[in-house]
C-alpha cells in the first residue's frame, strides 16, 4: 500500500483499495440485541433483560441467531456494492460488559448487570455466540466494550476523570473483560471515552498495555469508541493538539478509530495521522502494526479471501428474521420476565374481565429498547399480547393522557400511496457527483433513480444497488387513522409536513439528530380520511427517519373508572422508554437528565395513576417495562402482582400476555438490585463500590440482585462439598439436589453464593455459580458446581487477588440467602492464602 493508501484504512470506514482489490469496509456494526440494518431484522430482549434470564446456553443461542444476521447483512452489502456504509461489516461492537454500578446510568440497559460473574458468565456466552467455535476462524469478530471502568454518567463522559482504587478495578471492574479476552478469544475490544487515572482510556498504558495485551496476552485489535480520539486532545486536553491525540492512541495500542464525522461523508479525516507522521509522533511501524491487525481480522473472519482454511460460505438475506430467529425471541423474551410479587392474582383465568391502563399499554417502541434497529417482524404490544393469549378473556382498553412515553411507530397500515396503495411512495435522487455533500451543499439529479412502495418512512437505499451512498430520498402518500380522537404525531429525520384540514399541522423543518427527543403534536383525525403528506431526508444524518404516534384520552378518569366497575382485574401497564434512558441524550425534564436519570421514581402521571387505580377496589397487576431499577416501594405495598418486563424485544407483549395467562411460568431474576430512591445511593460520579450494589450495600433494598418468583416451588437437599486434590485452594466441587414441589411444571434458577473470610477488601456476599434448569412438578435435579480457585478468590483492600485463608460459607439456592428463597448453606475451611494473577 501506498502511504496514504494506509491511512485511511485506520478509520472506521476504510474505503476501497482497487488495484489491489480490497473492497471497502465500514467497521461500524452494531449487535447488541439484534442486528441494525436496512431490512427487520429479529430484535431480542435488551441486555438487561438478557441478563435476568441468567441462562448463558440462551444468551449464546441469541447471539448465535445475531451472528448469523450479521454475516446475511454483509451478503446484502456485497450484492448492492454499499459495503462503506453502517452494518455491513464482519464485526460488531457488541457487547457491553460494563458493570451497572448505579441506577441512575441511561446506557444500564445495555449491560447484563451489576455482578462481575453474571456479567462475565453471559458476555463469555454472548462472545463465543457471535464468533463461532473457532476464534482463530470467527464468523462474526465480537468486541467487548467500553474498556474500562465506564458507566455513567453520560453528561460528563468525554471529559470524567476517573480514579479508581486497585481493589475497585480488580474486583468489579475489569473481570469481565478479563474474561472476554482471556476465556471467550474475543477479537477485539473498545476503549471508553473516560479517563482513568489520568489517562484517557484509549491511550490507557494501564488497560491497553499493562493488563490487555500483557497481563492478558490479547492478539487483536482495538477500536475506540466513537470520537474517544478526539477527545484526546479537544476534551481531555490531554495532547496538545489533533495530531498529538491520535498518536497517542495509536501509540497505545488503538488500531482502527471511530470517528462520527464519517457520518456526513467530511473528507482528509487521515491528515492527522499525517501531520503526526511527519512531526516524527508516530513511525511507520506503528502504523503497520495497525494495519496487520485490521487485516488479519479480515482474512480471518472471511471478508478477504486467502486463508484457505476459511470457509467462504455466505450466508443468505434470507437467514434473516427467520420463524426460528422470531421463536427465539419469543422464548427470550419470556425468560427475562422477573415476577416480583403474586397474591395469587396470577396467572387470570381465561375468562378474566380486564381494566387494560398505562401509557404502555399498546405501546410498541418501548419494546425495543435502545441500540436496536427499527426494522424489525411486527412488535407486539401488551394489548395485542393479551388478545393472543386469552381469547376468551374481556379487554377493556383505556387510552393515557398525554406522557413523556408517547410516540409508537405508525404501522404500514395507516398509510397510502398517492395512488392508493398501502404504504407510501418513495422516490430516491442520486447525488449529481460522487462527491457531493463533502465540499458544500449537496446537490441531486432532477428524475429518481428509483421509485417504489415503502411501508412508511422507511428506506431501501442500502438494498437497492442503483442508489448511490449520497442520494436524497422522498415520501408521499396519506395517513390515514383507524379511528377517530385525538392524535399525538411527530416525524424524525426528515423534513416536510402532513396536511390536516388544509394546513400543515405536522411539520419539520430540519432533519432531527441522534437521541433528539420526539416533538410531538395534538391533532384530532377522524377515522377513513386521508391526510396528504410529503417528507424528504439527505442521507449522512445521525437521526433515522421515521413518523410516530399515540392516540390519547383527554380525559381518563371517568374511563378508568367505568372500565373497573367491570372488570375482575386491572392490569397497569407503566414504566420509561429508551427516549428518556439512553446514550448521551438531550432530554431534560423531571426525572431525567442527559439519557440519565436524577429520580428512581415513575414518572409522576404513572404514579397517580396507579393510585387510582388501586382506589377503584380491584386487583391491580402492575407491569413494569424499564431499562434500569425503578423505585417499586409503593407497588410491592399495594398491588397484587409486580412483573418486570424490561425492554423485552419484539415480541414483548405476547411474553408479558403468556405468563399473565399462565401459559408460560416466569422465572427470571433480577440482575440489579432495586432500592428505594436516590438517597440510598452514593454521588454518581463516585466510582468507589462501597455500599453499591448487593455485594457491599449495606441497607435495605426493595427487592434484591437474584430475586424472582414462579408460580410453583422448589426445595434443595443439603450441600455436599469436595475439594480439589491438594486442598480447597485448588478447587472445590459443589453438590446438592433440587426439587419441583409445587404443582406446575416451572424453571429454577440456582445460584451459588459465597461469603469470604473477614479479610479487608473481601465483599458481604458473592455469585459464582448459576445454573437454570427446567423441572417437571415433582421432578428432582442434580446439580454440581466446580468452582476454580478464582471463583473461590476475592481481592484485598490493595488490589490482590487470592484465595484467603479462613472460614467461608457457601449457599445454593433460588436467590441471596437470607431474602427468603430456598437454599441451603453449608461452610468451609481454606488454611493457606493462594496469589493469582490479575
Amino acid at each position: 500500500m501506498t502511504p496514504d493508501e494506509k491511512l485511511s484504512q485506520l478509520l472506521n470506514v476504510a474505503p476501497a483499495i482497487p488495484r489491489l482489490q480490497v473492497p471497502a469496509y465500514n467497521w461500524w456494526t452494531e449487535s447488541l440485541h439484534g442486528a441494525l440494518g436496512p431490512v427487520p431484522t429479529t430484535n431480542f430482549p435488551e441486555p438487561i433483560g438478557l441478563g435476568a434470564t441468567f441462562d448463558p446456553s440462551l444468551v449464546h443461542s441469541v447471539a448465535a441467531a445475531i451472528s448469523r444476521e450479521v454475516r446475511a447483512l454483509h451478503t446484502l452489502g456485497r450484492s448492492t456494492g454499499h459495503l462503506g456504509t453502517i452494518g455491513t461489516g464482519l464485526d460488531t461492537w457488541s457487547p457491553n460488559i460494563n458493570i451497572f454500578r448505579d441506577p441512575r446510568w441511561g446506557r444500564g440497559q445495555e449491560t447484563y448487570g451489576e455482578d462481575p460473574f453474571l456479567t462475565a458468565t453471559l458476555g463469555v456466552a454472548f462472545i463465543t455466540g457471535m464468533q463461532g467455535p473457532d476464534p482463530d476462524l470467527p464468523d462474526v469478530i465480537a468486541t467487548p466494550k467500553h474498556f474500562a471502568v465506564h458507566s455513567g454518567p453520560e453528561s460528563t463522559r468525554h471529559v470524567a476523570d476517573v480514579f479508581v482504587s486497585p481493589h475497585d478495578l480488580e474486583d468489579t471492574y475489569l473481570p469481565a473483560f478479563r474474561a472476554a479476552i482471556v476465556e471467550a478469544k474475543a477479537n477485539s475490544v473498545m476503549c471508553a471515552y473516560n479517563r482513568i487515572d489520568g489517562q484517557p482510556a484509549c491511550a490507557s498504558d494501564l488497560l491497553l498495555k499493562d493488563h490487555l495485551r500483557g497481563a492478558w496476552g490479547f492478539q487483536g485489535y482495538v477500536v475506540s469508541d466513537c470520537d474517544a480520539v478526539v477527545d484526546i486532545s479537544d476534551h481531555h486536553k490531554y495532547a496538545p493538539d489533533s495530531a498529538a491525540g491520535v498518536a497517542a492512541a495509536l501509540k497505545a495500542g488503538v488500531d482502527n478509530e471511530c470517528n462520527t464525522a464519517t457520518l456526513s461523508g467530511t473528507p482528509n479525516l487521515e491528515a492527522r495521522y499525517r501531520e503526526a507522521l511527519a512531526r516524527g509522533l508516530i513511525g511507520q511501524r506503528d502504523i503497520d502494526r495497525a494495519l496487520v491487525r485490521l487485516f488479519s481480522a479480515r482474512f480471518r473472519n472471511g471478508d478477504l479471501p486467502g486463508l484457505p482454511q476459511r470457509n467462504s460460505s455466505t450466508v443468505s438475506a434470507a437467514a434473516i428474521n427467520t420463524p426460528d430467529h422470531q421463536a427465539l425471541a419469543l422464548r427470550a423474551a419470556i425468560e427475562s420476565m422477573v415476577l416480583l410479587k403474586n397474591d395469587r392474582t396470577l396467572p387470570l383465568a381465561p375468562g378474566v374481565r380486564i381494566a387494560l391502563v398505562g401509557p404502555l399499554a399498546d405501546a410498541t417502541r418501548v419494546l425495543r429498547g435502545n441500540y436496536s434497529s427499527p426494522a424489525s417482524a411486527p412488535p407486539i404490544s401488551v394489548l395485542e399480547g393479551l388478545r393472543r393469549a386469552l381469547p376468551g378473556a374481556t379487554i377493556r382498553y383505556v387510552p393515557f393522557m398525554p406522557s413523556i412515553t408517547d410516540g409508537d411507530p405508525v404501522p404500514a397500515s395507516a398509510f397510502v400511496t398517492p395512488d392508493g396503495a398501502p404504504g407510501l411512495r418513495a422516490d430516491y435522487y442520486n447525488a449529481r457527483v460522487p462527491d457531493a455533500g463533502k465540499g458544500g451543499p449537496a446537490q441531486f439529479e432532477s428524475a429518481p433513480v428509483a421509485s417504489q412502495v415503502e411501508p412508511g418512512l422507511a428506506s431501501s437505499a442500502a438494498t437497492l444497488g442503483k442508489v448511490a451512498e449520497r442520494h436524497r430520498t422522498v415520501w408521499t402518500g396519506s395517513l390515514v387513522a383507524p379511528e377517530t380522537g385525538t392524535y399525538r404525531i411527530a416525524v424524525t429525520g426528515v423534513t416536510g409536513d402532513m396536511q390536516v384540514g388544509g394546513r400543515a399541522a405536522v411539520r419539520s423543518d430540519r432533519q432531527s439528530g441522534w437521541g433528539d427527543p420526539l416533538k410531538l403534536v395534538t391533532v384530532e383525525l377522524r377515522k377513513g380520511e386521508r391526510y396528504p403528506l410529503r417528507f424528504e431526508t439527505r442521507s449522512g444524518g445521525s437521526g433515522q427517519p421515521g413518523m410516530f404516534w399515540k392516540r390519547i384520552s383527554t380525559d381518563d378518569n371517568a374511563a378508568l373508572a367505568d372500565a373497573a366497575r367491570n372488570a375482575d382485574v386491572v392490569v397497569a401497564v407503566v414504566g420509561l422508554t429508551s427516549d428518556l434512558e439512553g446514550e448521551e441524550m438531550p432530554v431534560h425534564v423531571e426525572g431525567f437528565s442527559g439519557g440519565d436519570k436524577t429520580s428512581l421514581e415513575l414518572p409522576a402521571d404513572q404514579r397517580a395513576l396507579l393510585e387510582k387505580a388501586h382506589a377503584l377496589g380491584k386487583p391491580l397487576v402492575v407491569i413494569a417495562m424499564n431499562g434500569s431499577p425503578i423505585n417499586l416501594a409503593w407497588a410491592k405495598a399495594n398491588a397484587a402482582a409486580i412483573l418486570e418486563a424490561w425492554y423485552p424485544g419484539q415480541s414483548g407483549g405476547l411474553a408479558v400476555a403468556q405468563v399473565l395467562a399462565g401459559a408460560a411460568n416466569p422465572a427470571g431474576r433480577l440482575p440489579l438490585t432495586f432500592y428505594r430512591g436516590v438517597e440510598d445511593l452514593a454521588a454518581f460520579n463516585d466510582y468507589a463500590m462501597h455500599n453499591r450494589t448487593y455485594r457491599y450495600y449495606r441497607g435495605t433494598p426493595v427487592y434484591p440482585f437474584g430475586y424472582g418468583l414462579s408460580y410453583t416451588s422448589f426445595d434443595y437437599a443439603p450441600i455436599g462439598l469436595r475439594p480439589a486434590s491438594g486442598g480447597v485452594g485448588n478447587g472445590l466441587r459443589v453438590t446438592t439436589e433440587v426439587r419441583n414441589s409445587g404443582a406446575r411444571d416451572g424453571d429454577e434458577v440456582a445460584q451459588l453464593y459465597l461469603s469470604f473470610p473477614a479479610v479487608a477488601g473481601a465483599p458481604r456476599l458473592a455469585l459464582r455459580g448459576l445454573q437454570r434448569v427446567h423441572l417437571q412438578r415433582g421432578e428432582r435435579r442434580a446439580l454440581s458446581f466446580d468452582l476454580a480457585p478464582r471463583d473461590l478468590s476475592a481481592v484485598t483492600a490493595d488490589g490482590v487477588r487470592e484465595v484467603m485463608a479462613g472460614r467461608f460459607t457457601v449457599s445454593v439456592g433460588g436467590g441471596q440467602p437470607g431474602t427468603g428463597a430456598p437454599g441451603r448453606s453449608a461452610s468451609f475451611s481454606n488454611d493457606r492464602v493462594r496469589v493469582l494473577p490479575n
